[in-house]
């Protein structure tokens, strides 16, 4: 029996590093995206649609368990053999989605942790997505330019030869003396590294951190995309009788960017114009398949990112030297890693024709809410301490019309935090540096408040601190309390 309108499917598409700009429904006029054009057309279009921070790991964490990250200290960008960082008796979306009779599934990245501390990628591992609400998974366990480079299949790496072991090391003192690396061996690199990305070579590029042995499990940079796509098209598939929630976390345009032979060059702004590209082919070959299965009216899909845009992130694949007048961010400030909005405000669609009229929203919305909105539209009810920070919305995805919050914390970088209340931002004073010295990227930091009139200033250029010092000390105090108080539902 398929689901009812009441228990809609939900599939979560959320991309890696894209920026506000980098969409043709919101700007981008050279890169190609008609599958996303499409679904803003279908559905509703928001223009303050809030990521719960500037880097990726926060972000995620905070989507399935509706909390501030930094509520917990773990959630901060991991390697690939951190420890899982949900515990196993927490509760999440996934879970609460099995509650209500969904079948859960993950496909693509997932950089949450796994294992207990003592992870070994040879045996069945214990603390995986599966562990923390989710019936299926088929995952990377950390980034594309993260060892281990192979697929997790449930609690198995995929392929695995047993007379081939897989060891990961984060450690330069730790690593490999037979395994070739970006620093020691550049002449094997087909992707030259520019930051932090000098450890073991795989398929031509070197990764973050160190691994040995599992050669036949070693994934197809060029086929990421497409593989992942037909995992997703498969829980589809299997799962099309009953209620289904799919969290389809792409790895686009996360370096490094390799595109499938297909798409390269078919941006005028190099790899990463073109894997923005495969990667809404990605999401139109998941949608088609919705479709052609009769699933496309009463199915919930949401598409947004993890954070804002960066060009060079660590690789020298001329995403500076390509991106012309390119403006991923839009008309916002800063990108990944940033206070400013550039780092948060994301693209954020969702489409479901059986129950929403399409248009365009300007009220915010932070991912962080999605938990407590599908739990008040399948009808599950909360315990009090769970999901702390996530507030029903449920009016405001379902309705372009309606308001939502007045009020919603960011995270830039770790213990980097923002305010947005009605109109204003509000930066309260922090240290570091104001441009990243890697990524060029601005972070925001300034030794002193910034406040900013968002429906003025977009582009965050006045700031109006010393004109509005009540203002300032207003925010401050309220913001103070934001971060003190339980959520009312």
């Amino acid at each position: 029996m398929k689901s009812s309108t009441s228990q809609p499917n939900v599939i979560v598409i959320y991309a890696d590093d894209l920026g506000f700009g980098d969409i043709g429904c919101y700007g981008a006029n050279d890169i190609p995206t008609p599958n996303l054009d499409k679904l803003a057309d279908e559905g509703i279009k928001f223009h303050q649609g809030y990521a719960p921070a500037a880097t990726c790991t926060p972000s995620r964490y905070s989507l399935l368990t509706g909390s501030y990250p930094w509520r917990n200290p773990n959630a901060a960008v991991l390697p690939g053999d951190a420890p899982q960082i949900i515990a196993p008796d927490a509760p999440t979306l996934p879970k609460m989605l099995q509650s209500q009779g969904y079948r859960t599934g993950i496909v693509g990245k997932w950089h949450l942790g796994l294992g207990n501390g003592e992870l070994d990628f040879n045996t069945e591992i214990q603390g995986t997505p599966n562990d923390v609400g989710f019936d299926t998974s088929y995952i990377m366990a950390a980034t594309n330019d993260r060892v281990p480079c192979v697929y997790i299949n449930n609690r198995h790496v995929e392929n695995l030869d047993p007379n081939d072991p897989i060891e990961v090391t984060y450690e330069w003192d730790n690593a490999f003396p037979d395994v070739p690396t970006g620093r020691h061996n550049p002449e094997l690199l087909d992707m030259m590294y520019d930051h932090g990305h000098d450890g073991t070579i795989i398929n031509g590029v070197s990764r973050i951190g160190h691994m040995r042995g599992g050669k036949r499990a070693v994934w197809d940079d060029e086929t990421m995309g497409e593989h992942f796509a037909d995992k997703a098209k498969s829980f589809i598939s299997e799962n099309a009788e009953q209620p289904f929630f799919l969290y389809y976390a792409l790895h686009q345009p996360h370096v490094p960017r390799i595109p499938a032979p297909q798409f390269r060059g078919v941006t005028p702004h190099g790899p990463r114009g073109d894997v923005i590209v495969e990667m809404d082919w990605c999401i139109g070959q998941v949608l088609d398949h919705l479709e052609s299965l009769g699933l496309k009216e009463n199915t919930l899909v949401i598409f947004s990112s993890d954070n804002g845009p960066v060009l060079n992130d660590g690789y020298k694949d001329q995403a500076i030297e390509k991106n012309g007048n390119h403006r991923m961010a839009g008309p916002l400030r800063g990108g990944k890693y940033s206070l400013f909005d550039g780092g948060t405000k994301v693209p954020f669609l969702l489409r479901w024709p059986a129950n929403v009229q399409p248009g365009e929203s300007n009220t915010i919305f932070g991912h962080v809410d999605l938990y407590a909105s599908l739990a008040a539209l399948t009808g599950a009810t909360l315990a009090e301490d769970e999901a702390p920070d996530s507030h029903n919305m449920l009016s405001t995805l379902t309705d372009a019309q309606q308001t939502g919050r007045e009020e919603i914390a960011l995270e830039g970088m770790q213990g980097g935090n923002v305010y947005r209340y009605r109109h204003w931002g509000y930066i309260p004073p922090h240290d570091g540096e104001a441009i990243c010295c890697y990524t060029g990227n601005e972070k925001g930091n300034l030794n002193a408040p910034q406040l900013y009139d968002l429906s003025k200033d977009v582009g965050q250029q006045h700031n109006l601190a010393e004109q509005y010092p009540d203002v300032v000390d207003e925010l401050a105090t309220r913001f103070a309390a934001h971060m003190r108080l339980d959520k009312t539902r």
